[in-house]
């Protein structure tokens, strides 16, 4: 079990046996850029946990609990983030000492505490005396007590309340020596439609454009007589509309996140010692749009995100790409801060996952760079809206089944955590995304059919077949290091995001851009140069023509042959030293022998445009001729089907985790002698992984 010292004369006898907290935390804000002179002490990476709700439990119970989760091998525990009503049972009368017991008892048992905002679940008192802090939703309907997010977003009086109960909890626990960071509440999800937030959002944007001329031009209001002669015709969105005004609301609610996250963050901040981190569970599986997910994690100090499946198995490639989608927030390593425990309560149908499918996808979250597993939740709950939920442990404190696979978890995340300590994924090929894109296309699809994340994972699986670890980053992050960056449906391009892609072309870089990109710029208008907007001059060519597809059309070139569906545009090239690599087939007319695909080389690399969705293999071939081009090598060639493979380099040496998510056993060969770390160091030069195997394997010295 790797858990902390001691505190006492018995820590002596156990110091050399831990790593202690403030090297957890030289760890962990090297990382981040920032540094820790105190710290209590802890286990390093990677941690498994659980979220515990000791408030709705008898006292009695709670050492029993932590017993089994101590001898389950946890290292966290996440508290707090739903008990407003115990830690402020009155308002303005706090009651924290409860919860002070908590920490010292998770102490005891040698597992460190985070502790949660309560501000996602207000109390009924706060409803009943402040109901101007309840959100309205688009139909008008003000929403009431008896469940959670009942609060108003952009309330300033919901604010106020959010940092003096923050700043209670900081400054009770801000120097506990057992609590070793804090989330921001739980699972930001919906804005208010109410008059007064209607009325910051044309603040807001009267702060953005200045002068309502400003705002007519960029919107093109002309168009059905929609221009504004005050700032208080705006109205506030809930679906369809002008697209700038659409686009503008998306990134209001974006800002207006950050800001109720950020008046929590100042209140902790004041009160908590620098080596306590901050950050906030990012649900939505991932994939939501209701905000910019780079904006909200921007000023904390790591990502984390709650990795669910819902009905069915796990999606390997699915799921792993959220992984790298949630590294690349931060471009760092990050935190499953809520997965199930087998199931949950909220899909059409809740499946259990298979036995050793939850260590598989344990594993999985750690291959791409996860630092931390918790699980929700710790114990099934009496009573609330989800009292069917997976958890660890039965509502009468004895183990579910799934109970034994934790530990096993656990006892292999102590095994492996000296070959994984200082290492994260290093990609060499990154997908890019922009928030504005997904809205725009979201706002306006064209085609029902068109699902963003379907595409992206078109250009992500034939990488992952290939073995490649791949970033996804926001299209304006840094780029350098990068040899390949694919670009799915990059609708929205402006002047600045052209030249930042130019550069990194110019500069050696090999850039694929898929279909609709560059349509619009950063106001939700059309591209006067057509597609790709600004990068039309140096592709060489442009988009004359889109269309929504009903039927597969198709398609044939160099790379191979196949078929486009969904969606299919019509290219043409301007410059001579074009190349044009794929052409549609008889079709619909328009673009019968027409170019699908084209290249240039710019500078010391390359544009590529892709205008179709293309079936999965050729796409294939598309991705494999764009691997080739750029040189960039497999890092563990020669894998089975079904076996993934994620890397994680250090300064002086690597890990590999290999994962069997097939339905029969693998034989892997590896490319050279690796150390066996889940079975006692041996070298190995292959390894046998039956149906949701696991193993761990190392090369260089940790």
């Amino acid at each position: 079990m790797r858990k902390p010292p001691a505190t006492g004369p018995a820590a002596s006898k156990d110091s050399r046996r831990f790593i202690s907290l403030a090297v957890l935390f030289a760890m962990l804000f090297c990382a981040l850029g920032q540094s820790s002179a105190q710290a209590a002490p802890t286990a390093p990476p990677p941690w498994l946990g659980a979220a515990w709700y000791p408030e709705q439990w008898p006292e009695s119970r709670w050492d029993a609990d932590l017993q089994l989760m101590q001898n389950a091998h946890l290292d966290v525990v996440r508290v707090g983030e739903f008990a407003w009503s115990a830690l402020e049972p009155a308002q303005g009368r706090y009651n924290l000492d409860w919860l002070a017991r908590a920490v010292r008892l998770a102490e005891k048992h040698h597992i460190a505490v985070v502790i949660g905002t309560p501000t996602d679940a207000p109390p009924a008192w706060l409803t009943r005396l402040h109901p101007g802090t309840l959100r309205v939703d688009a139909a008008g309907r003000t929403a009431e007590h008896g469940s959670r997010r009942q609060f108003n977003y952009a309330s300033p009086e919901y604010r106020g309340f959010c940092a003096q109960i923050a700043a209670q909890l900081a400054r009770r626990f801000g120097h506990d020596p057992n609590v070793i960071g804090w989330q921001i509440g739980n699972e930001y999800t919906d804005e208010s439609f109410d008059p007064a937030t209607r009325r910051r959002f044309q603040l807001w944007l009267q702060r953005k454009y200045k002068t309502l001329d400003t705002l007519n031009r960029a919107w093109v209001t002309a168009y059905w007589s929609q221009t504004y002669d005050r700032w208080n015709e705006i109205p506030l969105p809930a679906s369809a509309g002008n697209p700038g005004l659409l686009l503008d609301h998306r990134r209001f609610v974006s800002d207006t996140w950050r800001d109720f996250q950020q008046v929590q963050i100042d209140a902790i901040r004041r009160f908590a010692d620098p080596r306590q981190f901050i950050t906030t569970n990012i649900g939505g599986l991932g994939w939501s749009d209701n905000w910019d997910h780079y904006e909200i994690t921007r000023p904390l100090d790591l990502a984390a995100w709650d990795d669910y499946v819902g009905e069915g198995h796990l999606h390997v490639d699915r799921n792993a790409a959220m992984h790298d989608f949630v590294r690349g927030w931060k471009r760092r390593n990050f935190w499953v801060m809520e997965t199930q425990p087998g199931s949950v309560n909220w899909a059409p149908v809740n499946t259990t996952l298979d036995r050793g499918e939850t260590r598989a996808m344990a594993w999985q979250a750690i291959g791409h760079g996860a630092d931390a597993v918790l699980y929700w939740q710790w114990r099934d709950a009496l009573n609330g809206q989800e009292q069917y939920h997976g958890a660890i442990v039965g509502p009468d404190g004895s183990p579910l089944p799934i109970y034994s696979e934790i530990g096993r978890i656990g006892g292999e995340f102590q095994r492996a955590a000296p070959a994984l300590h200082g290492t994260q994924p290093a990609a060499q090929v990154a997908l890019l995304v922009t928030y504005d894109s997904r809205w725009a296309i979201d706002f306006q699809p064209h085609s029902k059919y068109y699902d963003q994340l379907e595409l992206l994972l078109d250009y992500y699986r034939p990488l992952r077949d290939e073995q490649l670890t791949v970033d996804i980053v926001s299209a304006d992050a840094p780029l350098d290091g990068y040899k390949l960056i694919l670009a799915p449906s990059l609708n929205v391009i402006s002047q600045s995001l052209a030249a930042h892609l130019l550069a990194y072309v110019q500069q050696g870089g090999q850039l694929l851009l898929g279909p609709r990109s560059g349509m619009k710029d950063e106001h939700n208008a059309l591209n006067v140069q057509r597609q790709p907007g600004p990068l039309a001059a140096p592709l060489g060519g442009r988009v004359e023509q889109y269309y929504a597809l009903d039927h597969p059309l198709p398609v044939a070139g160099s790379l191979g042959a196949g078929s486009a569906s969904l969606w299919a545009e019509q290219l043409s090239a301007a410059a001579p030293d074009v190349q044009v690599l794929l052409r549609y087939g008889q079709s619909n007319g328009w673009l019968d022998n027409q170019p699908a695909m084209m290249t240039r080389r710019v500078g010391k690399g390359s544009i590529t445009y892709l205008g179709a969705v293309l079936d999965p293999e050729l796409m294939r071939q598309v991705t494999a001729w764009a691997i080739a081009r750029a040189q960039v090598h497999a890092e563990f060639p020669g894998v089975p089907a079904g076996v993934e493979v994620c890397r994680r380099a250090g300064a002086d040496h690597m890990a590999f985790i290999l994962i069997n998510h097939g339905a029969v056993a693998a034989h892997v060969a590896l490319p050279g002698p690796m150390s066996d770390v889940l079975h006692g160091d041996r070298i190995v030069t292959a390894v046998d992984l039956s149906p949701q195997g696991v193993d761990v394997l190392a090369t260089g010295k940790p």
